[in-house]
């Protein structure tokens, strides 16, 4: 009986000190993608991956595999690309369920640092763009001090912007978060099912077929 209760107490140990260890993951993106993970004490570098390693993994690989997998990657469908209405269904289902979720963990993610700069390209639907553009500094401006009540982030700095002369929306940053796996799983809990209704339902959208457009009456 002592030796189950001692096994126990070891497990639980374990358990706790699984929860309170701290991971994360510090991101530098724009023109190119620097991605760091880490956890507890340790810092792991993800990308970019090491020149020799590359090296050797394009002398393993033959013709006949490259042939394989461009042909696997043309039958494969692309993944839809997102609207600027369905982004803005995202935020409308998911933010409640977060910010319920974020309100239970008392501050336990931090994001340090945080420097963003959007710019919204609006050439093709210029008052899309025009309408996002200043839904996100709405965004921005009414919840960076709920967000700051809810997560650690000591110096934050978001700028956004719009150019109408071009079509793709530019990002750029720096982003570090950090939180502990107890943290992580309870927020996971919390927003992982209303997050899956939302994906399947913008999945269903996408495979149906387009509405074919009305012709006008001949006079």
């Amino acid at each position: 009986m002592a030796v189950i209760l001692w096994i126990l107490g070891v497990l639980l140990a374990l358990i706790v000190l699984l929860c309170v260890t701290r991971v994360g993951v510090h991101a530098v993106f724009g023109e190119r993608l620097l991605l760091d993970a880490k956890i507890g004490w340790f810092r792991i570098h993800i990308l970019p991956a090491k020149e020799a390693n590359k090296k050797k993994k394009e002398r393993g690989k033959k013709e006949e595999d490259t042939e394989e997998t461009t042909e696997k990657a043309a039958k494969k469908p692309p993944f839809p690309k997102p609207s600027f209405t369905d982004i803005r269904d995202a935020v409308s289902v998911l933010l409640p369920p977060l910010k319920r979720a974020l309100d239970h963990t008392r501050r336990g993610l931090r994001i340090d640092p945080l420097d963003l700069s959007v710019t919204l390209g609006g050439s093709e639907d210029p008052a899309s763009a025009a309408q996002l553009y200043g839904e996100l500094n709405a965004a921005v401006w009414s919840g960076m001090p709920v967000l700051e009540r809810l997560l650690v982030i000591p110096s934050p700095h978001i700028h956004i912007g719009i150019d109408f002369m071009e079509t793709k929306t530019k990002l750029e940053g720096e982003v570090g978060v950090t939180a502990r796996i107890g943290t992580l799983l309870s927020v996971g809990a919390t927003i992982g099912f209303p997050a899956l209704k939302w994906f399947l339902q913008y999945k269903k959208k996408e495979k149906q077929p387009p509405e074919p457009k009305s012709e006008p009456a001949a006079a």
